[in-house]
């Protein structure tokens, strides 16, 4: 049985969130960060995923800073490494305000770079990850990235339909919803603090400087997932993961894109169910 989704907004210091939960408030805490689309949300990534799990772990989604209804920074920092490491520091203070001393994170592209930077800054804090799409390795970006960061230099609906056919391994699979997902997109989208805070993330600036010397002192149980079709991260970035963690297992979704949560939904929550029941006493290798 799906269980119900609550939403509610939490202060952080000088910033606020808007977080989607579901499940137990006794549940093992699981964090899920997601990725960087124009116009995404926590609940356009992680609502059905978060509803499925809720049955046993207290899920908790928040709209990352510089997303959706959370703070938009003004003026915002500037350059990936330089916001995620404000995302990281807050996102620890949104743990600190739930009450929650250790959380396992599941990250979804951007949100794995900041899986991986927060498992960096603070790993007391963090007893698990799971990464999926996950960029910042040192691997070239794809037409399919470049047509992300550029959005805003036309963003057309037509655009953000043509943004989110990369997303996925087969657009025919989805008829006429990638249209519709689109369309419904684009008002948040084109909020000016919503373009400011993508522009600031991939605009000039420092890089989040992941090398393969600083990811192998993350010896926290991972969970490395990739779709072999993502033509947003390329699975060399899933590779490259895979290879320099060194507790971690790796899984590829055949005949996937980037949307690995969407077109593989249960597939996927039964590999991340039994992927926390592992490591809720030990680790996996």
């Amino acid at each position: 049985m799906t269980a119900p989704i609550t939403t509610y907004d939490i202060a952080v210091g000088d910033h606020h969130f808007r977080v989607a939960e579901a499940g137990p408030s006794t549940g093992r805490p699981v964090l899920f960060l997601h990725g960087s689309g124009p116009g995404v949300t926590a609940l356009t990534n992680w609502e059905w995923l978060i509803g499925e799990l809720g049955d046993e772990f207290r899920c908790i989604a928040p709209d990352v800073l510089g997303f959706g209804d959370s703070s938009h920074p003004n003026p915002p920092p500037q350059g990936l490494g330089a916001f995620t490491r404000l995302r990281v520091e807050t996102l620890v203070g949104l743990l600190d305000e739930l009450g929650i001393d250790e959380v396992t994170l599941v990250g979804n592209s951007m949100g794995g770079i900041i899986s991986a930077a927060m498992t960096l800054d603070v790993p007391e804090r963090v007893r698990a990850l799971v990464l999926m799409g996950t960029g910042g390795a040192p691997v070239g970006l794809t037409p399919g990235l470049v047509q992300l960061i550029t959005f805003y230099d036309e963003p057309t609906a037509a655009n953000m339909a043509s943004l989110l056919s990369q997303f996925v391994h087969d657009p025919a699979h989805f008829g006429d919803d990638l249209q519709s997902i689109a369309e419904a997109r684009m008002p948040r989208a084109m909020l000016p603090e919503v373009e400011r805070s993508h522009r600031a993330t991939f605009g000039p600036g420092d890089g989040v400087g992941f090398t393969a010397e600083r990811i192998a002192t993350i010896t926290q149980p991972a969970l490395v997932v990739h779709g072999d079709d993502d033509r947003i991260v390329p699975i060399a970035s899933g590779e490259w993961f895979a290879e320099h963690l060194p507790n971690a297992r790796f899984e590829v979704f055949p005949e996937t894109g980037h949307w690995l949560q969407i077109e593989q939904g249960p597939a996927f929550a039964a590999l991340l169910r039994d992927f926390l029941a592992e490591t809720s006493e030990g680790t996996v290798g």
